[in-house]
């Protein structure tokens, strides 16, 4: 297979061209869109549609599913009326290293926005998936994830009040979660992890900020402590054009 010089390792083989080298007039605008964002810096106006219309010589609705697709896959981002380049997503490791650090080693300031903190007896799906016993009381934690103040994500944490009784009073919920469970005393041990993609639902979007349409990239944890006790079970959103995820894996 022919590989032009200056392909790069993790981008579609070929440039995405089939191999029968019919272009959708749509790809090859977007093509040229994706060339000019790399030129400009992070934060840059692009040109409106109206000029890249004239600049391809092509129908605006053409520019417009270009710019849709660069929008979802993270490299434009809307701000006011207007498309300005997008940073890189944020790499966040698959570990049981908390959404803090993650952030944190990217240079970005995390924070969060309490929703909601209420307890409930916890119902017969949770006691069946977590080892937790149904009817006793657990904490619901929602937040709203934050990088540089944007938001980027929802989180929904779930844990026995008996583990951490005193949540409501003596936890700032702009802070890490898991470094409040080690000043408790507690110790991950092992977790189960599971990645899908989604859509998010009408108050997720709004909560987030982000339009329905926006793909998700959607996590369930269940951990427990180093004596394999039930820990908490998590529910976190990712925005999929703000986030990757990375792993290290050995043979």
């Amino acid at each position: 297979m022919d590989y032009p010089n200056d392909q790069a390792p993790g981008a579609p083989v070929r440039s995405g061209i089939p191999e029968h080298g019919r272009v959708p007039k749509y790809y090859a605008v977007k093509a040229r869109i994706d060339r000019l964002v790399g030129e400009l810096g992070e934060g840059s106006a692009i040109p409106t549609e109206r000029d890249l219309s004239e600049r391809y010589g092509v129908a605006r609705e053409t520019v417009r599913q270009a710019l849709r697709e660069l929008l979802l896959e993270g490299k434009l981002r809307r701000r006011g009326r207007g498309t300005v380049v997008a940073g890189p997503k944020l790499a966040q490791p698959l570990s049981l290293a908390s959404y803090t650090e993650g952030v944190r080693r990217q240079g970005r300031t995390p924070g969060r926005a309490l929703v909601t903190l209420d307890r409930f007896p916890c119902p017969d799906a949770l006691a069946a998936e977590t080892g937790l016993t149904r009817g006793e009381p657990v904490w619901h934690l929602e937040r709203v994830l934050l990088a540089d103040d944007e938001r980027v994500g929802l989180e929904s944490t779930y844990v026995a009040v008996a583990r951490v009784p005193d949540l409501d009073t003596d936890f700032d919920p702009d802070s890490s979660f898991y470094a409040h469970l080690d000043v408790q005393g507690i110790a991950f041990g092992d977790a189960d992890e599971r990645i899908e993609t989604v859509l998010a639902t009408p108050r997720e979007a709004l909560l987030i900020g982000t339009p329905p349409a926006l793909p998700m990239l959607l996590i369930h944890r269940v951990s427990r402590d180093t004596e394999g006790r039930p820990l908490e079970r998590v529910r976190t959103l990712y925005r999929g054009d703000r986030f990757s995820f990375t792993t290290h894996l050995r043979g």
